[in-house]
This record gives C-alpha cells, sequence and structure tokens, in this order.
C-alpha cells in the first residue's frame, strides 16, 4: 500500500514527540478555588454548524468538555422508510452536505448489493470522477474556513475561487451546485461530452499549482504553524478506540483508507498515494488534506485519461428498484472519513431498516477527551481540525 507521509524537514511535529498538555492547577488548601461552566454553541460562528459544546474551565483551563448535538436533528434514516430508493438519495445529499457525491454513493451501492447490480465501467469511472471533485471541493472549503478559525482571512478567498470552479463543472453535469442526486441506483443520471471534459482538464492544469500558493498562504505561516502544530495531537491508539476515520484518523499516522482497504468502483486501478500525519496534531490533520487534494487531483486525471465508452446505468434496474429481502453493507472513503450504510430489504420499494455510519458522528466525540488540559483559546483550533459537519453528525 502505497502511503505518503509528511517529508522529513517540513514543520510537522515528529513521531515520538510528547503532547504538550497544559497543568490543570489543583486546589490550594489554603485557596479556594472554583470552576466556571460556560457553553460555546449552539451560536457560536466556530463550531461550524449548531453544536454546543459545555466547557468546565478552571481559570483558562478546561477540566471538562462535553459535546452536545441534535440541534440539527431530522430523522432521515426514518424518512427513508416510507420512500423508493430513487428518493432516498435526495435524502443522503442533505448529510454532508458540503461532500453529497460519496453519500449518494453508499447509499447506492448498497442497494446494488442487494439488486447483485453489475454496474457498467463508465458509470463506475464517473462515479470515481464525481467523488474526487468533491473532495476537493469539500477540503477547500475547510481549508478557506479553518484560516478564518485561526485569524487568516485570505485563504478563504484563494480556497473558494477555485471552488466555484468545481460547482461550475457541477452546474454543466447534473445543474445543482451542492445537492446533487446524480448518482442513481445503478449507475449515474446523466453522462459527459467533450466540453465537460475539457473545462475539467482545463480547472485541474489551473489548480494544481494552486495548492503551492495554499502552503505559502497558510500551511507554513509562522503565526499558524504556532496555533496548530502543539495543538490537540492525538495517538494513534486514542484515534483507532474512538473510531475516527479519514482525515483524523490518518493525521495521526494510521494508514486506513477504504479506497485502499477495500477498493470500490475501481479505485484498485488508479494509482494515488494515501498522505499520513506524524503525531496527529490540528497540523497534522489540516495538511493531510491539502495533500489529499493532490491525490484527488491526480485520480481525475487519470480517470479521465482512460473513461470507457458505453452505458451509465445498468441493465436490468427497474425504475421503482425493490430488492429482495436481505440485509447489505456498504461503505466509502467520504471527504470526512468511513461513510456507512447499513441496509435492510423486505422486498418492498422502501428500505426497511436503513442505518448510517456517518464519520462526523464518530470524529466528533474524541473532543471530550483531547480538549481537556487545553486553554479556551485553543479550542477552536482543536476544534475545526476535526472538520465537521451537523448535517451529518445529526442527521
Amino acid at each position: 500500500m502505497k502511503t505518503e507521509p509528511i517529508p522529513d524537514g517540513m514543520p510537522g511535529t515528529l513521531v515520538g514527540e510528547q503532547p504538550i498538555d497544559y497543568i490543570v492547577p489543583e486546589p490550594s488548601p489554603a485557596l479556594e478555588t472554583d470552576t466556571m461552566f460556560i457553553n460555546m454553541g449552539p451560536q457560536h460562528p466556530s463550531t461550524h454548524g449548531v453544536l454546543r459544546l459545555g466547557l468546565t474551565l478552571a481559570g483558562e483551563v478546561i477540566t471538562k468538555a462535553v459535546p452536545d448535538i441534535g440541534y440539527l436533528h431530522r430523522g432521515t434514516e426514518k424518512l427513508m422508510e416510507t420512500r423508493n430508493y430513487h428518493q432516498c438519495v435526495v435524502l443522503t445529499d442533505r448529510w454532508d452536505y458540503c461532500s453529497a457525491m460519496p453519500n449518494n454513493l453508499a447509499l447506492c451501492m448498497a442497494a446494488e448489493k442487494l439488486l447483485a447490480a453489475q454496474i457498467p465501467a463508465r458509470a463506475s469511472a464517473l462515479r470515481v470522477i464525481m467523488c474526487e471533485l468533491n473532495r476537493i471541493a469539500s477540503h477547500l472549503i475547510f481549508l478557506g474556513t479553518y484560516g478564518i478559525d485561526i485569524g487568516a482571512f485570505t485563504p478563504f478567498l484563494y480556497a473558494f475561487r477555485e471552488r466555484e470552479m468545481i460547482l461550475d463543472l457541477y452546474e454543466m453535469l447534473c445543474g445543482a451546485r451542492l445537492t446533487y442526486n446524480y448518482i442513481r441506483v445503478g449507475g449515474v443520471a446523466a453522462d459527459i461530452d467533450e466540453d465537460w471534459i475539457a473545462k475539467c482538464r482545463q480547472f485541474l492544469k489551473y489548480f494544481k499549482p494552486r495548492i503551492d500558493e495554499y502552503d505559502t498562504l497558510l500551511s507554513f505561516n509562522p503565526i499558524f504553524l504556532a496555533r496548530t502544530r502543539e495543538v490537540g495531537r492525538i495517538a494513534p491508539e486514542s484515534a483507532r478506540n474512538w473510531g475516527l476515520s479519514g482525515p483524523n484518523l490518518r493525521g495521526s499516522g494510521v494508514d486506513y483508507d477504504v479506497r485502499k482497504a477495500e477498493p470500490y468502483c475501481g479505485y484498485e486501478q488508479y494509482d494515488f498515494d494515501v498522505p499520513l500525519g506524524r503525531s496527529g496534531s490540528c497540523w497534522d490533520r489540516y495538511y493531510c488534506r491539502v495533500q489529499e487534494m493532490r491525490q484527488s487531483a491526480r485520480i481525475v486525471e487519470q480517470a479521465l485519461e482512460k473513461l470507457p465508452a458505453g452505458d451509465i446505468m445498468a441493465k436490468g434496474v427497474a425504475k421503482i428498484p425493490k430488492p429482495p429481502p436481505g440485509e447489505a453493507y456498504a461503505h466509502v472513503e467520504a471527504s470526512r472519513g468511513d461513510l456507512g450504510i447499513f441496509l435492510v430489504s423486505d422486498g418492498g420499494a422502501a428500505p426497511y431498516r436503513l442505518h448510517v455510519r456517518a464519520p462526523c458522528f464518530m470524529n466528533l466525540a474524541v473532543l471530550q477527551e483531547i480538549l481537556v488540559g487545553k486553554k479556551v483559546a485553543d479550542v477552536v483550533a482543536v476544534m475545526g481540525s476535526i472538520d465537521i459537519v451537523l448535517g451529518e453528525v445529526d442527521r
């Protein structure tokens, strides 16, 4: 398995360094001290959604952190029990709305397992292209907003400039810029033409040098490094125990990527590396995402180069699919981690039961461990590095 660790000489933290934790002051018998409880959120802009953090403080040092979720709960898992499979795809767009394509794909793959559908090679390649473009667009949102969290506004303008180009490609493809409903049970909704391919290649040629600009603007900025490099470290054992995935897991040096571990949609045909961090700091998680954008651009270039001809929908998939009774599990490497769908069918037109293994939900839980001992000023840096979307956490 190819991996891409952060090269020596870069300002990433080194393996073996001990975390620098702030000392929680012990109460002195001669001086009574009180703790203070404060709410961060659910209206705080840096919680990136309606998340409430209950923080218990001793002075400026956090002694307890409790994430409080549920403010955005919409019951989509239950709603899917009353909708057919094509209508369910529409609901998946609303989970991680910054990266909707992998949501579509995970549900469709689970349904296709029950249907035993054979997906055409062209449809699989189109799925890969769209998911990797969506990964870039999602990481650009992270890069821009994380810079604002730390106090750097300019990278936001650069990142959203490039993201608009990807959204223009999606608009050409399916008419939508955020919630796409493009990947369907059995294939994809629309094919691409030569004009779309030419514009996509033009974007990739423009985009790759821009990543070097991000490094100059933000990644290796001394102030940004001071705020992130020694902060919010997650040990590999803790990352595994909390069930982290995606850049949050790989930032701790754990080499796991669904695209490599259990390839789907023909990912085994593409040459790409898996970026790894060194010590699980905020900077490691951030830079893994920056490097992933380079790899996603590589994958899209390869997919366009060897794009097969043929159909974009599987033969024999009904307009209203009714998978035979049974259960299936499918998972993909979404932008924020390992997104899984457990699907139970009773032979009807709607799922009997559906459960989502949401990476953001799993990733969020670790905050109650890594925030303890940190100062209030570090909360925004740590939480932003986890890169949550509350639409996926609450569902």
